[in-house]
This record gives C-alpha cells, structure tokens and sequence, in this order.
C-alpha cells in the first residue's frame, strides 16, 4: 500500500543578494514565481499536505500563496535559524501525518519530479532518509555526499571540515531531503545548533540517523535541475537552462523554430506541431497555438488562443482574453485584448481591438480603434460576420456594427449599424482654390522681412 506523502517548502529567505523588496522566491523564471515552481512540483509527485515556510513580513509572498494558489498551510519561521529549524516550524501543521515528507526549496525552480520520485524509491527500499545530489563541475564550497562501495549515503560533510580525499568528491548535497515524517521529526529534536554559524542544519539528520544504525541513501540529479537562485545572475541562468530546454522540447514535438536561441517561452506555452515561429517572437504566460498557425517575427503574445493556420505579425502583440478562431489574420502593428476574431477575419496593420467580437469573414482596415474605455469602464464592439471597416475608423463602444454592413474610412461610429447598412459619419470636403500657393507667398514673405529686420 503506498504511503502517503508530504512536503515542506522552505521560503523564508529574505534574498538580500537579489537586491529587491520583493521575497526572494516570488521572482520569476518562465513566467512562473519560483514558489509555484516547487508548489507544483510537490502536488505532481502525489504530496497530499503541502506546508510552506515563510517570514510573517513577507505579506506579498503569503498573500500568494493563500489567495491565488489556495495553498492554506504556512508555518513561520521568525528569526530564521537554519534548515533544521525551519523544517521544525512545520511540526505542528502536520500534526497528524503519517507518511513520507520531502523538503523542498522555493528557489529551486528547475528540480524535476522524477528525482523527488527516486527520493521515494530510496525510501520504498530501506533508506530511513534519502538525500539529492549531484555530480558538480566545480565542487567548490558545496557539501560533500560521502557514499559507501555499497552506495549507503555515509555522511554530509561541509567543504571547511572536509579532507583532501572528501574535496576530492564531485557528488554534492541539494539540500533536498525524504524521510518517513515520524523518523525525521524525531531526529530533528537532537540537532544542536554548536556550529560556528549558531544554526540547526538538516544535513546533521544523516549522522543521527547512522548513529541509530539506520540506512542513508543519495539520489543522483543533474546539476541543471538543482539550480538555487540567490541573485539575478542565478535567476537569468536558471531562464537561460529552461528555455534552452522548452526550445528543445518544442522542435522535438514538431514546432519550427526558425532562430531557436531567439524565440523565449513561459512556463505554460503550447504550441502544437506544424506551428511554425520565427525570430524574435515572445510567449508569456497562457499561450496555445493550434495546428498550422504562424507567429511572425518581433510578436509578443500573453494570455491568448490562436486558432489553427492563423497567422499573427510581425509586430503584433497579442494580449490576455485574445482569441483567435481559424484562419485569423492579425498583421504587423495590431493590438488585440480580451476580443475574439472569427474565422477567417482580418485585421492587417495599424489597430487596435480591445473588447470585442468580431465575426467570421469581417475586414478591419488600417488605423481602425475599437474605443472601448472612457476613463471608468470598459464596454464591448461587436462586429458581425462579412461586414467591412474602413481605414481609420473609431468604433466607440458599447456598439453593435450589424452583418454584412460597411463603415466607411474615417468614420468615428456612435451608433449602431443595422446590417448590410453603409455607415458614413465625416465632414464634408471642400476645396479653395489657390489658397495653397497664396499661403506659401505670404509666409515666404514673413520670413524675409523677418530676416531683415
């Protein structure tokens, strides 16, 4: 029978190296707070309570998590005094839980959950607790995964106390770390914080476990994948390891990339096969393009539905409630939010449609401003199916423009058009004969006596 699972995040860490007022692990990566990150990754490997440690100062963070995720656990960990405390700030949430726990880290946005899995398969064969590691280039400062010939992970050993041959170990602590719950809160009551930093390390778990003659087991991850970002230089690296991957991933299930290293996607991007992107072109977050679609060059997409062998650019920026149905056109320069175009509508160049409905088949000339905001509300455009819109026409909303009917350029339309009706709505032209010439004579005039005098 398989037991049940949960997982504490650790998110208290004011960031002070990221330089911001912002808690450290609401700075994004795809698209996506990093919190959310290991939130979601907690709840893809099964984890049926979910407590996140936070600071009670950070109001932005916790507001987050309890608002917008639902997340109702939190546990606070004030002052701050190291790993083993903060898992410790947890005890009581979980009063109750039997199963296994996982620490996790709400600046680690990349682990993915087959590790954690893995973490739980160390558990499942005898491991009293299971920690991830990885294989590092540079070792450096990291702590040390010291294993035995049978692979028991023997030890955490910190880089100072270590000797030439434990430096000389490439497989290095995550600080990610599985335990049966029972076992590790039992553990934690026996961490001292005698150490010259005066903090309670989970780390000290594994030394109290093999005192008790119980098994350790390390659980080896790419490097990539265990990316903590303390900085912005941490975070633009941590962008930089998933786009290259989203980019792979992409082109694998059949998008065309045209310039890959210049095409940036979000956390949530879909892009089914044949779609078809070329440079510099920008998905933020809720993006789906269907089948067939093509995003020309410098768009920029956020929250929007592209429908299948539409056609989006170049320069076009598609903005949250945009939905496209088949066979759309949105040219260079058009801005479209929070309106849906039928199939087989166009809108080519220099436009603005903001709350809207436009029928199949409609025509959206150049310069055309759905006017949808008069300082206090928004109001809808609603364009029916075959009608035609002029260039440089401002369509005021609330306003219904009637199928087949035709706007002429230049109109700025009030009221409602009945359909197949021409609406006209401009001063009449009137000409003057010579005036041109006799106001360029006048003005050259000016000027000379000007420069004389």
């Amino acid at each position: 029978m398989a037991r049940n699972r949960a997982a504490i995040i650790l998110a208290a860490g004011k960031g002070t190296r990221m330089k911001s007022d912002l808690p450290k692990v609401m700075h994004k990566v795809a698209g996506r707070p990093m919190v959310d990150w290991s939130i979601d990754l907690a709840q893809r490997v099964g984890c049926s309570r979910i407590v996140v440690i936070a600071h009670p100062s950070q109001d932005i963070l916790i507001n987050h998590v309890t608002t917008t995720l639902g997340i109702d656990c939190l546990a606070y960990q004030d002052p701050p005094m190291g790993t083993g405390h903060a898992v410790r700030c947890a005890e009581e949430a979980l009063t109750g839980f039997e199963g296994d726990l996982v620490v996790l880290y709400g600046d680690s946005p990349l682990v993915p959950a087959e590790a954690i899995e893995d973490l739980f398969d160390s558990l499942k064969g005898g491991a009293a607790i299971g920690v991830l590691g990885f294989d590092a280039e540079e070792p450096g400062l990291y702590g040390r995964l010291i294993t035995s010939g049978g692979g028991d992970l023997e030890a955490i050993v910190e880089a100072r106390e270590a000797n030439p041959e434990q430096l000389a170990v490439r497989l290095c602590n995550s600080g990610v770390m599985a335990g049966g719950a029972e076992t590790m809160f039992r553990l934690l009551q026996n961490v001292t914080n005698e150490n010259a930093k005066g903090e309670y390390y989970l780390t000290d778990l594994v030394a109290l476990a093999r005192g008790e003659g119980l098994t350790c087991k390390a659980v080896r991850c790419d490097e990539e994948d265990l990316i903590g970002c303390d900085s912005k230089a941490d975070l633009a690296e941590a962008e930089a390891i998933f786009q290259v991957r989203c980019r792979k991933a992409m082109m694998a299930e059949g998008v065309t990339l045209v310039a890959p290293d210049t095409v940036w996607f979000s956390h949530d991007t879909v892009l089914e096969p044949d779609v078809l992107v070329e440079p510099n072109v920008v998905f933020g977050p809720g993006v789906h393009v269907q089948s067939g679609a093509v995003i020309r060059a410098f768009s920029h997409l956020e929250g929007a539905k592209v429908g299948p062998v539409s056609s989006v650019g170049p320069y076009a920026r598609l903005r949250p409630g945009a939905e496209l149905s088949k066979g759309v056109f949105i040219g260079n320069f058009v801005e479209v939010k929070n309106t849906h175009l039928g199939e087989g509508a166009k809108a080519s160049h220099l436009s603005y449609l903001g709350d809207g409905q436009v029928g199949a088949n409609v025509n959206i000339g150049a310069g055309t401003i759905f006017c949808n905001y008069d300082g206090f509300l928004k109001y809808q455009t609603t364009i029916g199916d075959g009608a035609f819109i002029g260039s440089n026409s401002s369509l005021v909303a609330p306003i219904e423009i009637g199928d087949g009917a035709i706007v002429g350029s230049g109109t700025v339309v009030t009221k409602n058009v009945p359909s197949d009706a021409l609406a006209v709505a401009r001063t009449r032209q009137t000409e003057y004969e010579g005036w041109a010439a006799n106001f360029r004579e006048r003005k050259a005039a000016e000027k000379a006596a000007k420069k004389k005098g």
